[in-house]
């Protein structure tokens, strides 16, 4: 079927791109051992920092979120030591697959995807683990498919009070760049992050933020490394240049959608954020739905994953909302398969683009038979005029 006007993207990433970012991912490639690249790739390295809020090294790969949450795991551990990590979501899940196919001993505390990982349990399991058994505690600050925020202040006050070396790995792939975040101020030691969410471009790149602890037990780690090996990344680093072909006309996009995040500010760009999801769980709630996430302390900035009534399919509305209104909205996954969709907020987006949103999804709610009170969509206008 042949549609007019643009595609709805409003899946939880990829996001929209902004057409200044397409516009410079078009320029010509250029030589990436030159020196036109090496002073490219020094700015984009230090640009980096502020995002991260990181005085640290950032490693850049090009690779999805997946490859950065691997590059975390054995730039830091050995077979056989054990990690700490929290059923969060689905994306936590397999973050712990990936380190038990590793060769890691994976501690993993169950939970019911409405929830952050518990600072009390973190607590808990480390003063518990006397002989610093526990080499890493992993744990997702934005899990992608519940819309659930893990407090990681608080995951570090309660490692610091346990008194407990454990290094703290952190996914910000669906946070980086649209919540709040503080490398080395919530004193995390590895940050994992993508480019395909807040940062505003596609898939393709994935980052590792350092910190001085995390460096030091990359001396001693012994998994297999080799591409995904920290030394020879940040020694080509310092002069502009990486050991391998890098994604040189990604670079061009993250150069400018590093450049539009100052331009904004990112407190500016975080009080966005927020103020739409504060929006979309206004219109979830005078639906008469509910919103997944059940702590107001852990509400996503980035997305908002709807629990649909019982006898409503999720994914039955997505189809509708797709095949009649041309808009894309995230599917329920894992155990979530058919019980809930989520709604994007996150990256290149405005008030006029979430009222559309909303609209095209109570239309499609509507559509599908769902009973939805039609005042949601006016309760999220009022939350976006100050009201």
């Amino acid at each position: 079927m042949t549609t007019s006007g643009r595609h709805f993207l409003q899946i939880p990433g990829p996001t929209n791109v902004p057409d200044r970012v397409l516009r410079a991912m078009s320029a010509p490639t250029i030589d990436h051992r030159g020196p036109d690249f090496s002073t490219l790739a020094l700015r984009v390295l230090k640009a980096l920092k502020a995002v991260f809020a990181t005085e640290g090294p950032v490693v850049v790969y090009p690779a999805s979120g997946t490859g950065a949450w691997e590059a975390a795991l054995v730039n830091t551990l050995s077979p056989g030591d054990s990690v700490l990590c929290f059923e969060t979501g689905h994306f936590a899940t397999l973050w712990q697959r990936m380190a038990q196919g590793l060769g890691l001993r994976v501690d993993f505390v169950p939970g019911d995807w409405r929830h952050g990982a518990d600072p009390a349990v973190v607590g808990e399991r480390l003063a518990a683990d006397t002989s610093h058994r526990i080499k890493a505690v992993c744990v997702v600050h934005n899990e992608t498919s519940t819309g659930v925020t893990s407090r990681i202040a608080d995951v570090r006050r309660a490692m610091d009070s346990a008194g407990h070396p454990a290094l703290l790995l952190v996914d910000t792939i669906s946070s980086l760049g649209s919540i709040d975040y503080r490398h080395d101020e919530w004193g995390v030691d590895v940050t994992v992050a993508g480019s395909q969410k807040g940062l505003m471009l596609p898939p393709g790149l994935s980052f590792n933020a350092l910190s001085p602890k995390a460096l030091e037990a990359h001396g001693s780690a012994t998994l297999p490394k080799s591409f995904w090996d920290w030394k020879p990344v940040l020694e080509a680093n310092e002069h502009g240049f990486f050991p391998y072909t890098p994604a040189t006309n990604l670079l061009y996009g993250l150069d400018v959608a590093l450049e539009m995040l100052r331009e904004e500010g990112l407190p500016e760009v975080f009080a966005r954020h927020a103020r739409h999801a504060e929006a979309t769980r206004a219109a979830v709630r005078a639906w008469g739905l509910e919103v997944l996430c059940a702590d107001e302390r852990e509400y996503s900035g980035s997305l908002t994953a709807v629990l649909m009534p019982p006898e409503h399919d999720a994914d039955k509305v997505r189809k509708i909302i797709l095949e009649r209104f041309d808009m894309s909205l995230g599917t329920g996954l894992g155990r979530l398969a058919g019980r809930v969709f989520r709604i994007g907020h996150l990256g290149h987006l405005n008030d006029l683009t979430l009222a559309g949103t909303l609209s095209g999804v109570q239309m499609g709610l509507q559509s599908a038979g769902v009973p939805v009170d039609p005042a949601g969509v006016n309760a999220a206008l009022d939350v976006l005029r100050g009201e």
